[in-house]
């Protein structure tokens, strides 16, 4: 497998991006656009292992994956979510332009679950097919518990908290308020749901199994439950299945 990192520059951003690749071709038929979780990044081995697994199948592809704002190398310091929705707007558009691109997939974990969820509904759906894993359905609930109830105090006086994992960013009564807004679950997805797809671990201690339960019932979307994965499916077995489901859901 071939790599390569460039960065998007455009409308005062800066995309870290990194894409895989099998061959040195500058077209390729389809591009799959990887997006992590909250507090992750694109590097992680994850995506690596989808990377390989799914190119080995598909020469003609491209898997790319980039930084969220505020996460990985990215150099925004405060998370917002027109910042994010900016970023998958400028991601989808160098593909189609730099690479002639004509099916784009996505395969997006728990936070970018979320916000390809909000890009769809509110913006468009440029994605031929679209897997999530553990997607942050109820966002907001799921940020409350990052902030904290310590924080939420400072919050409410609207000052910024600092968040995160290994890398800090800030948050404030906006971005809340913005994802209070953008709740996904109070939009229907129907006209998506022939071509998306959900996996979920039965174990997930960080995201509500059943809110991708109940989310898919409501809108008639295939769900994959998979017995014991945590939410970063650590279990190498586990992330193996989850793999090879959204490799036969794109083929």
């Amino acid at each position: 497998m071939k790599e390569k990192h460039i960065d998007i520059n455009e409308n005062n951003n800066s995309i870290r991006c990194r894409i895989m690749t099998e061959t040195d071709s500058r077209t390729f038929e389809k591009a799959v656009v990887v997006t992590h979780g909250f507090g992750s990044s694109k590097d992680v081995a994850n995506t690596t292992k989808f990377a390989e697994k799914y190119l080995s199948k598909n020469k003609d592809a491209v898997v790319f994956a980039f930084d969220w704002p505020c996460h990985g190398q990215d150099g925004k310091k405060k998370l917002e979510l027109s910042d994010c929705m900016d970023y998958m707007t400028l991601v989808v558009h160098y593909l189609r332009d730099n690479y002639g691109v004509k099916d784009i997939y996505n395969y997006s974990v728990s936070f970018g679950g979320y916000l390809t969820l909000k890009y769809i509904a509110e913006i468009e759906n440029p994605f031929t097919k679209i897997a999530l894993r553990a997607p942050g359905i109820h966002m907001y609930e799921l940020m409350l518990k990052n902030v904290g109830e310590e924080n939420m105090g400072k919050v409410e006086k609207g000052k910024d908290v600092e968040v995160g994992f290994e890398r800090k960013m800030k948050i404030d009564k906006t971005l809340l308020e913005d994802l209070q807004k953008s709740d996904v679950t109070k939009y229907e997805y129907f006209d998506y749901a022939d071509s998306m797809i959900v996996i979920h671990g039965t174990a997930d201690e960080m995201v509500p199994f059943d809110d991708s339960k109940t989310f898919c019932e409501n809108n008639v979307i295939e769900f994959v439950p998979v017995e014991g994965a945590d939410h970063a499916f650590r279990n190498p077995k586990m992330m193996d299945t989850a793999i090879h489901t959204i490799i036969e859901w794109f083929a």
